[in-house]
């Protein structure tokens, strides 16, 4: 039942006879999880917020970055080195006092992802990679929660409702049936190696908060079976049909058991037990610094990126020229190869030593950001 303070705030949605008072309680009635409270994330949950969800699940084990700002508007300056999750949570429980809000500052994996999503009747994917995208899509199949998706990629965008009954208890397509296979590893970079226009996260968040509400009120028809694309350069949309491939579907865990045994870093080729590439930890290289041993360090950020620092400046070679200036990198010397978060840097090496035939590299595990928090 509406509250009298809650009538006069959802008043707008009364008015509408497709939600009225029954609407209203249903939305009020409803849990919904959403993985990630970033770039996505943050409109999604603003709006669901404002519009009555009863109970809302933040998963994010990140902290809030100056860089986040430009798109992330949940957040201000005072929220630097906050998690993401306290930050929302503050900010959202003063913007609707009548919504409970559930923090969860961790990594979401398989070992944790079945307990959360059972308490929730809806999950909205907000994440950024492949491998959560699919361990998020496999336990939502398991335990049969629709799913929202949404993802950007510089100034373009996609939405779509996953494993969503109907009326009749027809199931609509996976994740899986729109992405039978991830992309090759490093393939295609995320929003912190190949940037983001601002305002598209909050486009395309915005449109996942408005599947969610149909869902969770019963009105209009979901994105189930249909993968909507935005270009913000040509403010252009696109829908195209997808179908559910129960042959892709069954390729994934069928079960809890099996799902709990599913290494999805593995699945989608960021740990590779074949893989010749050495790497060095933050604290070996702070070692090799303190013995004054002759290395070469290989910066393979852009040239923009910050932070920049003063112990690791050396060669830098942005991993888009890495081709054209082999000529710079040493062949005798072990050469430290970083970026931000160690992805880049794992691709650069593989191009050296695959087309140009270096055996002297390096990655820098965790990159810049591990060097930075440890030290």
């Amino acid at each position: 039942m509406l509250n009298k303070e809650e009538i006069a705030r959802y008043s707008r949605h009364l008015l509408l006879s497709e939600i009225g008072i029954t609407g209203q309680e249903k939305i009020k009635s409803a849990k919904i999880l959403v993985i990630g409270a970033g770039g996505l994330g943050c409109p999604a949950l603003q709006y669901l917020t404002a519009m009555g969800i009863g109970e809302i699940g933040i998963v994010d084990f990140d902290k809030v970055e100056e860089s986040n700002l430009q798109r992330q508007i949940l957040y201000s300056i005072e929220d630097i080195g906050k998690l993401k999750t306290e930050a929302a949570v503050s900010k959202l429980s003063k913007q609707n006092p009548f919504v409970k809000f559930n923090s969860y500052p961790v990594r979401l994996d398989n070992q944790n992802a079945i307990e959360l999503f059972s308490k929730y009747d809806l999950i909205i994917d907000g994440t950024d990679n492949f491998a959560t995208r699919y361990l998020v899509n496999d336990a939502c199949v398991i335990l049969n929660k629709p799913l929202i998706y949404g993802s950007i990629y510089k100034f373009e965008g996609q939405v779509s409702v996953l494993n969503y009954s109907d009326s009749s208890g027809q199931s609509g397509p996976t994740y899986r049936c729109l992405f039978p296979t991830p992309p090759p590893s490093g393939s295609i970079p995320n929003c912190s190696e190949i940037g983001v226009l601002g305002v598209l996260p909050g486009i395309i968040g915005t449109l996942q908060a408005t599947e969610a509400i149909k869902i969770i009120s019963a009105i209009g028809v979901p994105l189930s079976g249909k993968l909507l694309l935005f270009d913000a350069l040509a403010m252009s949309f696109q829908v195209i049909e997808i179908t559910r491939n129960n042959e892709w579907i069954n390729s994934a865990p069928k079960n809890i058991e099996e799902f709990l045994k599913t290494d999805y870093e593995y699945f989608c080729g960021n740990k590779n037990s074949e893989s010749s590439t050495k790497s060095i930890s933050v604290n070996e290289l702070k070692l090799i610094f303190e013995n004054k041993l002759d290395v070469q360090l290989l910066d393979v950020r852009e040239t923009f990126e910050e932070p920049q620092i003063s112990e690791l400046m050396d060669l830098k070679i942005p991993l888009g020229d890495i081709h054209n200036q082999t000529h710079l990198i040493s062949k005798n010397k072990k050469v430290i190869v970083f970026c931000k978060s160690g992805s880049r840097s794992k691709r650069a090496i593989e191009i050296l030593e695959k087309d140009f035939g270096f055996t002297n590299l390096h990655n820098l595990e965790g990159g810049i950001i591990s060097w930075s928090k440890s030290i």
